[in-house]
């Protein structure tokens, strides 16, 4: 068997990814190097240029004339994981700016792995979001995973935090060897591990082998199911998120969250819903358990979160809502009538990141004055820092999808390619579940402005928090006020055919 190698040339290609490795060497070894006496913080800012410069590489390499497949068509750069690595790194670099000067307040006691554990994490979603390999992809899943579960656990002497990282190394690894197992049933159907040759085996094997085919489907969306934090497994995320400092919480709900959607994405239709099995009944089938997945997180994310006080559970259940969101337009296939779900997909990931890296970041600030997590601790906060109260407002009322925010206009269209591709009753519980978060986030907002708490001192806003909140309240009433200038710039940069199914 002739071996794959990686040419001299196509190291051009993983620009990107290099970048951040050799970014992470050389922040571990300058903090080996460098005396204690000498502040960690160089890590922070040598972590966050070396994301700025990789997504100015994936910038670049958007739209090529044809994907470029590389090891052996294992890994493969093309318009479909470019998009979705710019978001990676987006998150991963608003959220090591808001950490700037954050870790002793967090209880950090490593600072320099604390910044730059963030690039290997990140480099992980980036492999799987161009995994065009089960080997590839389980690769980048468990760099990621590993990286999260240390990161869960910076904050050594907080009970909370090893209770979290326990749990979420434990239900993590038991999630990951589900995905092994439904990945060794797809090799033994296909004898490959590549995608788009497993789903020409597949093809060939319905009527032979449809039991094999179906516990594959099923242990990979449990596994994956955990990943992305959707109900029924979802247990992990409330205490998980409650545990690890707040920064590493948002990258959970935003980065590994987006991850985990990339490789599901591409899984499900390159796997699993190509245009060869769009009659098939098991086509049918993958397609309902995702909406049914869909619809129990939404109902379950949105119901549990009625009841809680405590913001970072708060948002660990409104992320199990918004996962199941963005199952939607996966689950609404793509068809003659509608052929948008990755831009409709697309659009609400990058709502959701502005939404929730904003709530994060507010909650740092509220904490630092307050110090606590509680919505309580958000009490009056209009009288003692209205502007940053101002851009609360912006940031909730996106959450909760109120007109002319981005988080309205990304359910929007979700719901109506719902419509579009019949799926009526899936779209009616997206509607009625929405409803019902406003009850839970308009609480949030009635904190700042009808419970005044004049006892307290102002809050002091540090720089990176302020900055990032603004950010993030901008943002999402830029894209609100013109949603069509990203879904436009998404569908001119998208291929169908060329990013999907055909490699």
């Amino acid at each position: 068997m002739e071996a794959i190698r990686l040419q001299l040339s196509d190291l051009g290609y993983l620009a990107p990814e290099l970048t951040l490795v050799i970014t992470a060497i050389v922040a571990a070894l300058l903090d080996l190097a460098l005396p204690r006496t000498v502040s960690r913080q160089f890590a922070a800012w040598l972590s966050l240029a070396g994301v700025v410069v990789a997504f100015v590489f994936t910038a670049l390499a958007l739209n090529p004339a044809e994907p470029i497949a590389l090891l052996g068509q294992s890994y493969r750069i093309d318009d479909f994981g470019s998009l979705l690595k710019l978001v990676i790194l987006g998150g991963t670099g608003l959220i090591l700016f808001m950490s700037l000067g954050s870790t002793e307040r967090e209880g950090i006691q490593h600072v320099g792995e604390y910044y730059y554990f963030f690039l290997p994490a990140a480099l992980g979603a980036m492999i799987m979001a161009s995994s065009g390999d089960l080997v590839t992809l389980y690769a980048g899943l468990e760099l990621l995973s590993i990286t999260s579960y240390i990161l869960v656990a910076m904050r050594k002497r907080s009970m909370n935090a090893s209770e979290g990282a326990f749990k979420y190394l434990v239900l993590g690894s038991i999630s990951s060897a589900v995905i092994l197992y439904g990945m060794s049933f797809l090799y033994g159907i296909s004898g490959s591990t590549n995608l788009l040759e497993i789903n020409q085996a597949i093809a060939g094997s319905i009527e032979s082998a449809p039991a094999l085919i179906y516990i594959a489907f099923f242990l990979l969306l449990a596994g994956f199911g955990f990943k992305i934090a959707a109900a029924p497994f979802h247990a992990w995320a409330p205490d998980v998120y409650q545990g690890a400092p707040t920064p590493v919480a948002a990258f959970l709900a935003v980065v590994s969250k987006g991850a985990g959607f990339a490789i599901l994405f591409r899984t499900m239709y390159w796997v699993f819903g190509a245009f060869t099995l769009m009659n098939s009944e098991l086509q049918k089938d993958a397609l309902l358990s995702l909406s049914v997945m869909a619809a129990i997180a939404m109902v379950v994310g949105n119901t549990m979160a009625l009841r809680q006080t405590n913001v970072k559970r708060l948002l660990a259940l409104s992320g199990i809502a918004n996962a199941g969101y963005l199952l939607v337009p996966i689950a609404a296939h793509f068809s003659l009538t509608h052929y948008a779900n990755y831009s409709e997909f697309l659009y609400y990931l990058i709502a959701y990141l502005f939404m929730n890296i904003g709530a994060f970041a507010l909650l740092m600030i509220v904490e630092r004055s307050s110090g606590t997590e509680e919505l309580k601790g958000f009490a009056g906060l209009y009288y003692r820092a209205p502007l940053t109260a101002v851009a609360a407002v912006l940031i909730v009322l996106s959450l909760a999808g109120i007109p002319v925010t981005a988080g309205f206009f990304g359910k929007l269209f979700i719901i109506l390619g719902a419509m579009q591709t019949q799926l009526y009753w899936l779209g009616a519980v997206m509607i009625v579940t929405s409803v019902i978060s406003f009850y839970y986030y308009f609480g949030w907002i009635r904190q700042m402005f009808m419970r005044s708490d004049y006892e307290s001192d102002e809050v002091k806003v540090a720089w990176p928090l302020g900055i990032t909140v603004w950010v993030c309240a901008l943002a999402g009433v830029a894209l609100g006020a013109y949603p069509q200038g990203l879904l436009s710039a998404v569908d001119r940069i998208f291929s169908l055919a060329k990013d999907m199914f055909v490699m």
